[in-house]
């Protein structure tokens, strides 16, 4: 399986612009620009896919493996902050809240800590990841 994207930028670093375009359409011409990414300006940005991913991946990985430890959870809920520091992504942090009917805190713990450690994104992410779990 292979999965792509398409950035296209016009001009210099901080007047320029740029679109994001991935293969499924999802995001098409998406705005990015330096505002967007150093600012509050409108349009997308590196480090926000970033945090979608790692929130997606490691979402879905949870509930594989709370899956194959019999629990079929109701709800996860995950949000995932990304720091960048001095031109460096220095962490990622995941901030999940699950619905698992009948299972234990310490399961739980231990089922999330899998996920945050083994989802595809964590594995691939050379930086710090944290996680703050709660069962709901």
């Amino acid at each position: 399986m292979k999965r792509n994207a398409t950035a296209v930028w016009n001009g210099s670093g901080k007047e320029g612009k740029g679109h994001l375009t991935t293969q499924s359409t999802t995001l098409n011409k998406t705005q990015y620009s330096y505002n967007s990414r150093f600012a509050e300006g409108v349009g997308t940005n590196p480090e926000e896919l970033v945090a979608a991913a790692h929130a997606g991946c490691f979402t879905m990985k949870l509930t594989f493996i709370l899956g194959a430890a019999g629990f079929t959870p109701d709800e996860v809920q995950t949000k995932c902050e990304i720091n960048l520091e001095n031109g460096t992504i220095t962490n990622s942090n995941l901030i999940v809240t699950a619905k698992v009917p009948g299972i234990t805190e310490e399961k739980f713990q231990e089922c999330a800590t899998e996920a945050k450690n083994n989802c595809l994104i964590s594995v691939l992410y050379n930086c710090e990841k944290t996680m703050v779990a709660t069962l709901a």
